[in-house]
């Protein structure tokens, strides 16, 4: 996966890949965003252009949750609720029962995040038109198959949730009273589960034969809880970071009034992720085990693993000669998108994507790592 990233192509050939992407017509409204503009520094109305910088935001902003809609939709087709408004999928009752052991509403749940996701890529999308600027559609890369057990749609995906590797300090990061990544960032947070950060491990049954063996069929349930809460938790610094970068109050507003609902989901999944039970299992196709710790006991235990310390901790802000404050963590701006995609990447959510798909987000990326406030 790394060679993706030093070998990228020249810069010309990713901006065709983008252009594929989109489509014609908002392309040809769109273009006259990447010339300077005079009016960089106005406060725009509904009739407002867009400054390249904002509207490179809201792009990222697009494009990361085309991608987290796509996921969502496959735990919503086997946990989640099937109805009107989240029609794909039927269901998968033995998986829907191993995610129910961290919540009895864990299926209502799912499919409201799942439905909040699409409204957020749709409304960016529109606000984008809307304006005269590109949307963005990845549509060309739903190359990726996914699980053909019982409930899913068997649709082609974006994202690939059978080869994980997940970072869980996100966990002690929240609990930590003395360290923020923002002021410490060669600091290591510890790892609520270790063994989820080390191989592949899948986060949905990917066959009928996974949920035959009811201990790993838990296993695979109390991936996808502690997935849900780490992904979150990446909206939760992504939105709050790209704010400090707008220049139009409205795209300000946008960012952080979608922002707070990651947040909102952050905590959620992270209250379920503590009822976890000990639990080890081993993958019967790769052989990888995963073990779910009593994380209130020995040697976890403390206030950096307690499970029900899930409002976050005071800790250091902005300068440790200033008093500890319970805030967001991080929300350190500089390369924030970059940072998102190769968090995403490392995950494993993208395996079997092509280098077309990798050269279009770390072009995105970089486009809203160089908005500037007040800038073009």
């Amino acid at each position: 996966m790394t060679n993706l990233w030093t070998d990228m192509k020249h810069a010309t050939n990713r901006r065709r890949f983008l252009k594929n992407g989109i489509s014609a017509a908002a392309l040809a409204t769109g273009a006259g965003l990447l010339s300077n503009t005079t009016d960089a520094y106005a406060d725009f109305g509904q009739s407002g252009r867009l400054t390249r910088g904002d509207a490179a935001l809201l792009r990222f902003a697009a494009a990361a949750e085309i991608l987290e809609t796509d996921f969502w939709v496959q735990y919503n087709e086997l946990a989640g609720v099937q109805d009107s408004e989240e029609p794909d999928g039927s269901g998968n009752p033995l998986f829907t029962a191993a995610v129910a052991a961290l919540d009895a509403d864990m299926a209502q749940y799912i499919h409201d995040n799942t439905d909040d996701e699409f409204t957020h890529q749709n409304f960016l999308n529109a606000y984008l038109e809307s304006k005269d600027a590109a949307p963005i559609s990845l549509e060309r890369f739903r190359t990726l198959t996914s699980s053909t057990a019982t409930g899913s749609s068997g649709k082609l995906r974006l994202t690939n949730l059978t080869q994980l590797t997940l970072d869980t300090s996100w966990w002690t990061r929240y609990r930590s009273s003395t360290h923020n990544p923002d002021l410490d960032p060669n600091f290591t947070f510890p790892q609520a589960i270790p063994t989820l950060a080390v191989g592949e491990h899948t986060a949905i049954p990917r066959t009928n034969a996974d949920t035959t063996d009811p201990n790993f069929l838990q296993a695979i349930g109390y991936t996808a809880g502690f997935h849900f809460a780490t992904i979150e938790q990446g909206g939760n610094s992504l939105y709050p970071a790209m704010a400090q970068r707008a220049t139009s109050a409205e795209v300000l507003r946008i960012l952080i009034s979608i922002g707070p609902t990651e947040t909102m989901h952050f905590q959620t999944w992270q209250d379920k992720a503590g009822n976890i039970l000990p639990l080890t299992a081993v993958d019967p196709v790769t052989g990888v085990s995963v073990t779910f710790p009593d994380l209130n006991s020995s040697p976890f235990g403390g206030e950096d693993f307690q499970t029900n310390l899930i409002m976050p901790e005071p800790c250091p802000f902005v300068s440790r000669k200033l008093p500890p404050c319970s805030v967001i963590r991080p929300t350190e701006t500089t390369g924030i998108a970059m940072g998102v995609v190769t968090f995403l990447t490392d995950m494993g959510l993208f395996k079997g994507q092509s280098s077309a798909f990798f050269n279009v987000l770390q072009d995105l990326a970089r486009d809203a790592d160089n908005a500037r406030r007040f800038g073009n």
